[in-house]
């Protein structure tokens, strides 16, 4: 098992804590699934990609640079929104701070 759990379903990287581990392990083992999902073509980017799960600070840094560079925009799943907030774009159909679905 990991210490960190990263899986596609559509356009949405669901994404949680596995085994118990500080944080430097925590953040080379999500580094390490998504340059696996990049590799293997997984991760192919595209327009949007919508981040879900939790996530420390250091490991939600590591989640957006690996995948900011393949995909247009990045969504990330605000509960108390009930939606995503758009927090990293190159993609002119969405805007910083958008709420997508």
């Amino acid at each position: 098992m990991t210490t960190y759990t990263i899986e596609l379903d559509g356009e949405v990287l669901k994404v949680g804590f596995g085994e118990p581990a500080q944080n430097n392990q925590i953040v080379r083992d999500a580094a390490r699934r998504l340059e696996e999902m990049t590799a293997t073509g997984e991760l192919k980017g595209g327009p949007l990609l919508k981040i879900n799960g939790p996530a420390s600070l250091p490991v939600a840094c590591v989640l957006v640079h690996k995948v900011a560079h393949l995909y247009g925009a990045i969504g990330v799943f605000d509960p108390k929104l009930g939606k995503y907030v758009i927090s990293v774009t190159h993609n002119p159909a969405y805007k910083l701070g958008d709420l997508v679905d």
